[in-house]
């Protein structure tokens, strides 16, 4: 009977074998094309910011230690974080009318967010050009209301990228908080209405906190994608508000600089990853050991 149970194992070791050998196999075309969009390039980028115009760090040390450089990458992380707590701000209340309104009315609402997302963004940056100008419709609007005197400065400042950049990012955080909303169930809020919880209770100590994963999640896409936004914040914010994306468009094309772009783009991508690893540290194990 050992016998027996000793061959049917080698028996089973020799199928798995083959099926693992296979889907390996199925893996290589995946593999290969991360490799070459994705690794060969990093590599290609950290190559040379390391060796032009010469070997060393030297691109590193000015682009860390000069102030001007530094105001940069201090004024893209304050957009991006301005971009993001605005962003759900708006967000959070629309996901949660789309999860309870009537679904008729859900859908009408979420093409109007896809058509929005479809449109090409540099012909949604300029449409904002034109309603944020000085003569735009929005000036026009506040004036003939009597809210204002003379028109506002809206564009080429800080305002207007934010304007700009919320209105793009504004459906990349309304889906992942709509489906994580959807979810919870109406049940809940109903027992903590019964035990005499009241609506900002409710709010505060049930639905956002069972909200929490998909508010992270959205608020997390929403930064990093505004780190690396370069469109909008350069047609609407000016040189006054040049985000790191911009200077490394400037180092590449206009100066030719490939190894301080090169290192100004891997500082970027390292920022990133951290954000995601500490995303995934923080509420990725939360997640694993809520199943």
């Amino acid at each position: 009977m050992a016998l027996l149970t000793e061959r049917d194992d080698i028996t089973a070791m020799g199928k798995i074998r083959p099926v693992r050998s296979r889907n390996f196999a199925l893996t290589v075309p995946a593999l290969l094309l991360l490799v070459v969009f994705f690794i060969l390039p990093v590599v290609s980028l950290l190559l040379r910011s390391v060796m032009e115009p010469e070997p060393g760090l030297d691109n590193y040390r000015a682009l860390l230690g000069s102030t001007t450089y530094l105001k940069i990458f201090l004024n893209t992380f304050s957009v991006s974080a301005l971009v993001t707590v605005v962003t759900l701000a708006i967000g959070f209340p629309v996901a949660w009318a789309l999860a309870i309104m009537p679904s008729r009315w859900a859908s009408i609402v979420f093409a109007v967010l896809l058509l929005s997302m479809w449109t090409n963004l540099l012909t949604r940056t300029y449409a904002w050009m034109v309603l944020l100008q000085r003569t735009g419709a929005i000036n026009k609007t506040l004036m003939g209301l009597g809210l204002i005197s003379e028109p506002l400065p809206l564009v080429n400042n800080l305002v207007g990228v934010t304007i700009g950049m919320t209105y793009i990012m504004l459906p990349f955080i309304i889906l992942p908080l709509y489906g994580v909303i959807r979810k919870i169930d109406p049940a809940i809020l109903q027992a903590a209405a019964l035990c005499g919880a009241t609506r900002w209770q409710a709010l505060t100590r049930i639905l956002i906190p069972l909200a929490t994963p998909g508010m992270v999640s959205g608020a997390l896409m929403v930064f990093v994608m505004s780190l690396g936004y370069f469109v909008t914040p350069a047609l609407l914010g000016g040189t006054a508000n040049m985000m790191l994306a911009e200077l490394i468009a400037q180092f590449v094309q206009s100066l030719v600089n490939w190894g301080m772009g090169g290192a100004a783009a891997l500082v970027l991508l390292v920022v990133t990853l951290t954000l995601y690893a500490v995303q995934l540290r923080l509420f990725g194990t939360a997640r694993m050991e809520g199943r």
